[in-house]
């Protein structure tokens, strides 16, 4: 009798102890906002995991894309500017965000095909040496963000 209270006891503590959270994806919530003109560059936004290490984003590329560039939006003198960055380092542990009004990749040259609700494959390459390929969702421009920009989860 004492048996299978003892294991139970310890299956009752093992229960009680801290929670081990799941490692995340390098990049989670990735999608994109089609352009309104034809022509006129998309925009990528994602979320980026640091994980045990941190890491360094260097570059982003598409097989449906000519060219793909990092920006930051930022204020400056009354006016909402971009500008260009090189990398984006991501701490252990740490969460960057890209959504609109702030970092985001600006898609030039994407596949004119492309129509929303089509999925579009994003690589992103690491400066650890590590490269993610995942599908991101596409959205008509105006369309409201398929994420929650908050906490990116899911609508």
């Amino acid at each position: 009798m004492r048996t299978p209270i003892f294991a139970l006891s310890l299956l009752a503590l093992a229960a009680c102890g801290s929670k081990q959270q799941m490692p995340r994806e390098p990049v989670e919530y990735a999608w994109v906002r089609l352009p309104a003109v034809d022509g006129r560059p998309a925009a990528a936004y994602f979320t980026l995991n640091g994980g045990e290490n941190g890491d360094r984003l260097i570059a982003i590329d598409s097989p449906r894309v000519a060219t793909i560039e990092l920006h930051e939006t930022m204020a400056g003198n009354g006016a909402m500017r971009m500008r260009p960055l090189d990398a984006v380092s991501v701490g252990p542990g740490e969460q960057v965000s890209f959504a609109p009004g702030g970092r985001h990749a600006m898609l030039f040259g994407a596949d004119p095909n492309l129509q929303p609700g089509t999925p579009l494959a994003i690589n992103f390459r690491f400066d650890s040496g590590r490269d993610i390929s995942i599908e991101a969702t596409t959205v008509a421009a105006g369309a409201a963000a398929p994420f929650d920009e908050e906490s990116n989860g899911a609508r």
